[in-house]
C-alpha cells in the first residue's frame, strides 16, 4: 500500500512538472527581447539545426510575383549559433514604432517562436507578433484605459440561407448604460474573415485608446464575414473550410451587397444603436473596400460615412479592356450620382503609392471627378499591407459621427 502511495506521488510530481513546463513553455529563453534603444534580439534553441533564419516585416522586403500582382514579401536574416545550441539575431538598427510579424525558418521549415505566445493568423499563415512602443505602436497596444467588449455572435441571414458568424465591438460602459450608439461596419479583404480586423487590425485596442483620448466618439463596430460562401472563419462552422484568398466550401447564393441588409437588421434588433444615415458608417480594405463602395451605392441613402481602403471604388475598372467591365463601370457611376444627390458627409479613399491596386484607384477617382463626386483622398507610402490599414482605421475613425 505504501509503495502504491509513493508511486502515485511520483506520478503526480512528474505530471505537475510537465504541466508547468507546458504552462510556462519549459524554457528560460527570452525572444523577442525588445531593448531600450528599440533594437530587437530573437533567440531559438535548436542544437541540431544547420541553418536558422528569422523572416518578418521588420526586415527589408523582397518582391514576390503572384497571380494577384507584385507584393512585398517579408525579408529574412540568419541567426548565429551560440552556447547550448541557442541561435541568436539582433537587428543592426533600432526599429520604428510599429506592430511587426515574424517566424523562424529552421533548415527550410517555417515554425513559430516557441518563446512568444503572441500569435496571429493572416489567411493561412500563423506568425508571431511584437510591438515596438511609441507612435503608432502604443495605439495598437493594450493600455491602462477603459476597455470595450468583443463578442462573436451568430445571426440569421435569410438571403444567404444560413446562420453566419460576426464579430462585434461595443465600447466601454455599453453593458451598464441605456445609451444608444452609432454603428461602424468594418469589412475585411479577400484573405480575411470575421476575425481579421479584430486580430490583425487591432480594432479593439485602437478604438479603446482613441475613445479614451477623446479623439473618437464611442461607437459599435461590426465586423462580418465578407465571403458569402463561408459561414465563419476556419474551424468556427460545421463546414470544412481551408483558409485561402477567397473561395469556400459552397457556392454563394447571394452577394455581400444583397445580403448586407440581414446584417443591419440583426445589429439594429439586438443592440442599442442610433438609427439614420448620420449614425452609420461603412469602410473596408481591399475586397472589403470594394464591398463598402458597392454597399453604400446599393443603399444610397443609408451611410453618411464611407471608407475605401486600398481598393478602387469602381471595382470594374480593374478590367480596363473588358467591354462588359466598362458597361458595369458606367452603371456604377449612375449609382454614384444617386448617392451624391442623396448626400453624405464623408467619402474617404486611401491607398499606398506602391499598392498593386494603386492605378485602379487613380482611374476610379478620375471617373468620379468627371461627375463631380465629392471624395477625400489620402495617399500613403508602401503597399497592400496591414501596416497601412491600421493607420487608415486610426485616421478614419476620428472623423466619424462628429
Amino acid at each position: 500500500m505504501k509503495r502504491l502511495k509513493i508511486m502515485a506521488l511520483a506520478l503526480f510530481v512528474t505530471t505537475a512538472t510537465f504541466a508547468q513546463q507546458a504552462l510556462w513553455g519549459g524554457s528560460q529563453i527570452v525572444s523577442p527581447e525588445i531593448h531600450d534603444n528599440h533594437t530587437v534580439t530573437f533567440r531559438l534553441r535548436a542544437p541540431k539545426a544547420v541553418k536558422v533564419e528569422v523572416t518578418g516585416d521588420f526586415l527589408a522586403p523582397q518582391k514576390m510575383e503572384t497571380p494577384y500582382g507584385t507584393f512585398d514579401a517579408p525579408g529574412s536574416a540568419q541567426l548565429k549559433e551560440g552556447e547550448g545550441g541557442v541561435w541568436e539575431y539582433t537587428t543592426p538598427e533600432p526599429l520604428a514604432s510599429e506592430l511587426y510579424n515574424y517566424s523562424f525558418i529552421v533548415d527550410g521549415q517555417r515554425m513559430s517562436d516557441p518563446s512568444n505566445v503572441a500569435m496571429v493568423r493572416d489567411v493561412a499563415s500563423v506568425t508571431n507578433l511584437f510591438i515596438i512602443p511609441g507612435d503608432p505602436g502604443d495605439l495598437y497596444s493594450v493600455q491602462d484605459v477603459a476597455h470595450g467588449s468583443v463578442a462573436r455572435r451568430w445571426y440569421d441571414s435569410p438571403t444567404l440561407k444560413e446562420q453566419r458568424r460576426i464579430t462585434i465591438y461595443t465600447p466601454a460602459g455599453y453593458e451598464n448604460s441605456k445609451k444608444s450608439y452609432p454603428v461602424f461596419y468594418l469589412l475585411h479583404g479577400s484573405g480575411g474573415d470575421e476575425e481579421a480586423w479584430i486580430a490583425l487590425g487591432r480594432t479593439a485596442q485602437i478604438l479603446d485608446n482613441l475613445i479614451a483620448q477623446g479623439k473618437v466618439e464611442p461607437m459599435i463596430v461590426v465586423m462580418p464575414n465578407g465571403h458569402t460562401q463561408n459561414a465563419a472563419a476556419p474551424g468556427e462552422s460545421s463546414r470544412d473550410y481551408t483558409p485561402a484568398m477567397g473561395g469556400g466550401p459552397r457556392q454563394a447564393v447571394a452577394s455581400m451587397e444583397d445580403s448586407f441588409g440581414d446584417i443591419m437588421k440583426f445589429v439594429e434588433s439586438n443592440y442599442r444603436v442610433k438609427k439614420g444615415k448620420a449614425n452609420r458608417a461603412v469602410a473596408g480594405l481591399s475586397m472589403g473596400g470594394m464591398h463598402s463602395a458597392a454597399i453604400s451605392a446599393q443603399y444610397p441613402n443609408t451611410f453618411n460615412y464611407v471608407g475605401v481602403f486600398s481598393a478602387p471604388p469602381i471595382a470594374s475598372l480593374m478590367a480596363r479592356d473588358n467591354v462588359d467591365a466598362a458597361k458595369a463601370a458606367e452603371e456604377f457611376v449612375q449609382k454614384l450620382k444617386t448617392q451624391q444627390k442623396n448626400g453624405f458627409k464623408l467619402y474617404w479613399i486611401a491607398c499606398g503609392n506602391t499598392d498593386f491596386l494603386y492605378q485602379s484607384v487613380i482611374d476610379s477617382m478620375k471617373k468620379m471627378d468627371e461627375i463631380g463626386f465629392n471624395y477625400t483622398y489620402r495617399e500613403s507610402g508602401e503597399g497592400h499591407i496591414w501596416k497601412n490599414w491600421r493607420i487608415y482605421l486610426s485616421e478614419f475613425a476620428p472623423m466619424l459621427f462628429k
